[in-house]
């Protein structure tokens, strides 16, 4: 394996406390280690001028699955826009808003990220996005499959079957290879099928007698009685719609009293808040919602959140949240298209444009920005657009420059909608991130809720994921430089994915195949048989499979990478 020495950068590593400091770091074997363990023989980049961190880690992306490649199908014009010819070494592909797999591994390498996790899979499809997953190159992976309207969750809820809903959920993730628990619009998702949806956490689910609340509050439970790695990954109800930050803020109380078997303090992690921190009661009022969000979660430590950045320009929304995407078909009239998945979920994708000179859209890109200048502890957020929700994830470099330069924000707050100024508190941030705040809410913390002890940070024993930036923070300001910072972000001088230089001078080198990270839960035998009768009784009568047919083969997990909870004992 190769060995590789990185030398005289300003290294950016806040789980190891160094901030700023100039360090070596050493790689042999794929993994990080003392420099003393590397041979005369270890190759060397000099990393003068430039800002070294771990490689970048999205907790939140949508890259892979049937919904993705939906959104590809219904938008040829999103490609023709952004046509990737081949290269030496590479493949060639398209882009935009819903890139092709290849392009998705070699734009998050360009920009110094080795690791991003799927966050939204039915468990019926959950062989394709395998299949997708496995076709991206470079980066690390994993899916989360969809719980949230899954009719054996109901079911065990209803019945307080709590044991079966646990070993339910530990069956799903071994049968799937999934890694997280994930929770869309829980119980909307099932109300569509009946076309309705569910408009508070205590609205009763058709034909079930359960709410929104219940299956929340059941399957936290559920995950944390496993000690899952992550906490549930909850898509709130009522998302996109005039004053949902109340349901948001109540949402999060619902899960105050759960105990977490892993002892940490956190037990919820609310994904693209930012679509759900609206206040007002009509588009016509629509305003930020953003304050009383930041003051819960700088108040309260058993939530964590991720943005969904707004970005201005064209995109393509996909979500799991068949109600929204409806509903949003029927506010900008574009095409639309809808599935229902069995006993499972729903989706929607939908195109859509950011204006900057859009009343509203102004305002969303003022609240996720609020949220992230405004929770004191970047521990407890990460920086996302809820790829391509809010944006496409290869504009994460503008993003990021908004972060690090109030220059940057009051240069865009002039060229967007006053709304932006008059119905949120932006303007009033004067907070600017630092590389090592922007390491944290990038790599840090990403990799820390997820649970992946080897992800970012460059600690001895890390995987060997580094990213190098040529932006020198001792002679250039991001503040007034962040032009220069948003190219620099956007063009690692060096991606090293497991001690492989992956980029050079933001061009791919190399496109090794990444890992599937993926969650093998078990229980006690008797707990395990318990669900047996019924998981073999729903495939026999209600699903369109065979039951021996659902279950991803280890042949699709060609570099498998299991992480093991629970005893079978």
């Amino acid at each position: 394996m190769t060995e590789l020495l990185i030398k005289n950068g300003y290294v950016y590593d806040p789980f190891n406390k160094i901030d700023g400091e100039k360090i070596s770091i050493a790689i042999k074997d794929g993994k990080i280690v003392e420099e003393s363990k590397l041979s005369k023989k270890a190759q060397t980049i000099d990393a003068s001028g430039m800002v070294v961190m771990p490689g970048g880690v999205d907790i939140h992306t949508h890259i892979a699955g049937a919904k993705v490649n939906t959104g590809r199908i219904l938008r040829p014009e999103d490609h023709r826009k952004d046509v990737v010819p081949k290269a030496p070494g590479l493949r060639s592909g398209t882009g935009y808003s819903v890139p092709t797999t290849f392009i998705t591994g070699y734009r998050y390498a360009q920009m110094g990220y080795t690791t991003a996790f799927e966050p939204a899979t039915p468990p019926l499809k959950t062989r394709h996005t395998h299949e997708e997953l496995n076709d991206i190159p470079i980066l690390d992976k994993a899916c989360f499959p969809l719980f949230g309207n899954n009719w054996f969750v109901f079911d065990y809820i209803v019945n307080r079957e709590l044991d079966k809903l646990v070993a339910f959920v530990a069956w799903l993730l071994r049968a799937t290879k999934g890694y997280a628990v994930k929770i869309v619009n829980p119980g909307g998702d099932e109300n569509w099928a009946w076309g309705k949806n569910v408009n508070s956490l205590d609205d009763p689910v058709t034909y079930f007698e359960l709410s929104p609340r219940d299956i929340i509050e059941g399957l936290a439970y559920a995950n944390e009685k496993l000690g899952l790695p992550h906490t549930i990954h909850l898509h709130g109800n009522n998302l996109g719609h005039p004053g949902n930050y109340e349901i948001t803020l109540e949402t999060f109380d619902i899960v105050k009293k759960i105990n977490a078997a892993t002892g940490r303090k956190n037990v919820l992690h609310f994904t693209h808040c930012q679509f759900n921190a609206y206040a007002g009661d009509t588009w016509q009022n629509f305003a930020s919602g953003a304050e009383p969000i930041i003051e819960y979660v700088n108040t309260h430590d058993h939530v964590t959140i991720d943005v969904g950045q707004v970005i201005f320009g064209d995109t393509t929304t996909m979500t799991a949240d068949g109600p929204w995407e409806y509903a949003l078909q029927g506010i900008n009239h574009q095409k639309w298209t809808n599935a229902d998945v069995e006993l499972e979920t729903s989706s929607g994708v939908v195109p859509y444009e950011f204006r900057r000179k859009n009343p509203v859209n102004a305002v969303q890109w003022a609240i996720g920005l609020e949220l992230l200048l405004g929770i004191k502890d970047p521990w407890k957020i990460c920086a996302t657009t809820d790829h391509p929700n809010g944006g496409p994830f290869f504009k994460y470099p503008t993003f990021f420059s908004w972060l690090m330069s109030k220059v940057a924000r009051k240069d865009m707050l002039e060229k967007v909608h006053d709304t932006a100024s008059k119905r949120s508190k932006l303007p009033d941030f004067d907070r600017e991130y630092t590389f090592g705040e922007l390491a944290v809410v990038t790599r840090a913390t990403t990799a820390k809720l997820l649970g992946l002890k080897n992800k970012g940070h460059l600690g001895v024993g890390a995987d060997g994921d580094v990213a190098i930036y040529n932006f020198d923070p001792e002679k250039m300001n991001p503040s007034t430089d962040y032009k220069k910072l948003e190219k620099a972000l956007g063009n690692a001088a060096y991606t090293i994915k497991d001690g492989l230089v992956v980029v050079k001078g933001g061009k791919v080198v190399a496109s090794p195949f990444g890992k599937t990270f993926w969650v093998d839960a078990h229980l006690p035998k008797e707990q395990e048989a318990s669900i047996l009768d019924d998981l073999r009784y729903r495939f026999t009568y209600q699903y369109s499979v065979n039951f021996r047919n659902y279950a991803v083969q280890m042949e699709y997990l060609p570099k498998s990478m299991a992480i093991t909870v629970g005893n079978s004992n």
